[in-house]
């Protein structure tokens, strides 16, 4: 994305927000909330939810090989030249005022970025080896549906902040 000045105001060009998780066929209230907040956002950011199936799981499943075949997934479904991103329990915690900063950042250097959303195991290595940073939203255990609807919120609520719109409190 790269800055551009008409008159008197600072005019930002098109960046792609992904948010690639694994599951698919979420409940209505989550794809109500993700349309929502993506309606909220400027045209400028488009942000999209890729939805990678979760591979079919028995008592003798592998959790090995069935979390490296997700990441296969996930990292098959990462743009080339995206800035990549894990959600992970043990990443560093993020704070919604530093997401607007990293949003700013990712406007000013013309970034597309990928956030990562593991499967009930979490991501696998080459996910988290791929990622430039790995972020937690909470110490807390999220419902998977929950961080997608969270993670649009709060990036709403980032370019509220960056925009000094009100509703950011």
């Amino acid at each position: 994305m790269t800055l551009s000045v008409y008159g008197k105001y600072l005019c930002w060009a098109l960046m792609r927000v992904s948010l690639i998780c694994i599951g698919t066929k979420m409940p209505a209230w989550v794809e109500e909330g993700i349309a929502e907040y993506r309606k909220r956002l400027p045209a400028e950011i488009n942000f999209e939810v890729k939805e990678l199936p979760l591979p079919k799981r028995g008592k003798n499943t592998d959790i090995r090989r069935a979390i490296a075949q997700e990441g296969e997934a996930m990292v098959a479904a990462i743009p080339v030249g995206d800035r990549v991103i894990a959600l992970d329990v043990l990443g560093k915690p993020v704070s919604t005022e530093s997401l607007s900063e990293a949003l700013r950042n990712w406007q000013m250097d013309g970034d597309n970025v990928s956030i990562l959303v593991g499967g009930p195991d979490g991501l696998s290595d080459t996910c988290l080896s791929l990622a430039r940073q790995k972020w937690s939203l909470s110490a807390m255990t999220l419902p998977h549906p929950l961080v997608r609807v969270i993670f649009a919120e709060q990036l709403y609520r980032a370019w509220t902040i960056l925009n000094n719109h009100p509703s950011h409190r």
